[in-house]
């Protein structure tokens, strides 16, 4: 095999593969980058058998052929070579020179046909979204997954699709995100939960652009992204998702509208008296026109009030600040309503049209005065 691409090329796919390269695996041919050009493109892939991510480059081709070459040192000489030309040749016993002006690499690849390739996904019934969009909901809904294995299905997101509406949900036993989109075109029930690590990935490919498509095919274990001249496919996680529905009470005794920057930052001051590792709630008082928000940690103590305009109780509540702010930094709009029932009962952050939902459950607290 022989190949000229351009760096800059070279090292966007390389870089976007690496991410389904596994960290640590038994089987060696997995630690790979796979470069096939026998269909007369060049064509880069790796696969941890959970998530395999396959991207297609620019570049002349000279000699077809296909290699596996080791994905850090790939990487990581790639990255190091000049802004230039590179030059790939491989011969039979797998030798691969990698030239660029005048340096040059020689190292031992593998034989491709060991690669484990993607599984085949037959593309119909295709749900399509923006880049934007999909990038969007995964940042506002991911931060809410569980990185603990014991229960699979909070490792993931469900993404059920029900005529023209997508509904992405996280939750990790102490909060739930929820957000609403609507999709171009109306669709089949679908009902799946994607890894989080796959959505985690995939926001880090896409370009974000709105004008750009990324296509969305399912089958019963895997689902398939396709967005650029890129394809993601990765196992689905097996199993009932949780019934959150009634877990989404709209009863409250309380509401608080509330100026959400403000009350992020005043949050965001609190946890400075925070030692990492502590778990020390934020305590907010609910009165008549104001909101009272106290601290107290072995490193000192502060409170502060913000303008609110309330219905319903007065009330006294605490939670993590952690939770609260990585749902307020995620909510676009410049005032917000949270609802709440009792001091023991979760909180529900929601705007009219329920596109988006994050409930925070209260934690127990002591109160110092």
């Amino acid at each position: 095999m022989k190949i000229i691409c351009s760096k800059s090329s070279l090292l966007n796919g390389v870089q976007t593969v690496s991410k389904a390269v596994p960290n640590k695996t038994t089987m060696s041919i997995l630690e790979c980058i796979l470069v096939d050009t026998r269909t007369g493109e060049i064509k880069l892939t790796a696969n941890d058998m959970e998530l395999g991510i396959e991207t297609v480059i620019d570049g002349e081709i000279i000699e077809k052929g296909i290699i596996a070459l080791d994905a850090k040192i790939f990487l990581e000489i790639v990255r190091k070579l000049p802004d230039n030309d590179i030059t790939i040749e491989t011969d039979n016993s797998f030798k691969t020179a990698i030239t660029c002006e005048k340096a040059k690499f020689n190292i031992i690849g593998k034989s491709g046909e060991d690669f484990s390739f993607l599984p085949e996904i037959e593309k119909n019934d295709c749900v399509m979204l923006s880049q934007f969009t999909l990038k969007e909901v995964i940042r506002q809904t991911i931060f809410a997954i569980s990185d603990n294995d014991n229960n699979k299905l909070m490792t993931g997101e469900l993404f059920e699709i029900s005529d023209n509406t997508l509904k992405v949900v996280a939750l990790d036993g102490h909060r739930i995100s929820i957000r609403r989109i609507l999709l171009k075109n109306s669709y089949d029930y679908k009902k799946v939960v994607v890894p989080g690590k796959t959505l985690n990935e995939i926001s880090k490919i896409l370009s974000g652009d709105m004008d750009k498509d990324v296509n969305i095919y399912f089958t019963n274990k895997h689902i398939l992204f396709e967005f650029d001249n890129t394809i993601v496919v990765s196992r689905l996680i097996e199993g009932e998702y949780f019934r959150i529905e009634q877990m989404l009470s709209s009863d409250y005794e309380t509401r608080v509208r509330i100026n959400k920057k403000e009350l992020l930052n005043c949050i965001d001051r609190a946890t400075l008296l925070v030692k990492e590792g502590d778990k020390k709630p934020v305590i907010m008082s609910v009165m008549e026109g104001m909101i009272q928000l106290k601290m107290n940690s072995t490193v000192g103590s502060m409170d502060e009030e913000i303008d609110i305009d309330k219905e319903g109780k007065d009330l006294m509540i605490g939670f993590n600040p952690k939770f609260l702010i990585d749902s307020l930094r995620v909510i676009e709009d410049e005032e917000i309503n949270l609802f709440m029932v009792n001091p023991k009962a979760p909180c529900f952050i929601r705007n009219a049209e329920e596109t988006y939902i994050y409930v925070i459950l209260p934690v127990n607290f002591t109160t110092v005065n």
